[in-house]
């Protein structure tokens, strides 16, 4: 199973970044995540969605991100009035069989 994420950069605050995950992998994909860690900080949850209808965000970006089910084996996260505690590197993340994948990170910083 790989992950392939893309679409990060460096914003101002108050803009907008999609980030986007595929996977290549033969078994079917249900579970779909965004994962960011700041520097100095522990990895954390931001955004989960299961078969692309229950979904979950923390709390510090509920109301502003938006994970998003693509396709069978893409998602997105689309990241709108963005922060400078926003800054991180964000991984996409799946669930197979009890198992974790992650993609190998793209880098967000938002700054002025």
């Amino acid at each position: 199973v790989q992950l392939q994420a893309s679409g990060g950069g460096l914003v101002q605050p108050g803009e907008s970044l999609r980030l986007s995950c595929v996977a290549s992998t033969p078994f079917v994909i249900n579970t779909m995540a965004w994962y960011r860690q700041a520097p100095g900080k522990q990895r954390e949850l931001v955004a989960i969605t299961t078969s692309g209808i229950s979904t979950t965000y923390s709390t510090s970006v509920k109301d502003r991100f938006t994970i998003s089910k693509e396709g069978a084996k893409n998602w997105a996260l689309q990241m709108n009035t963005l922060k400078p505690e926003d800054t991180a590197v964000y991984y996409c993340n799946t669930v197979i069989r009890g198992e974790n994948f992650w993609g190998q990170g793209t880098l967000v910083t938002v700054s002025s």
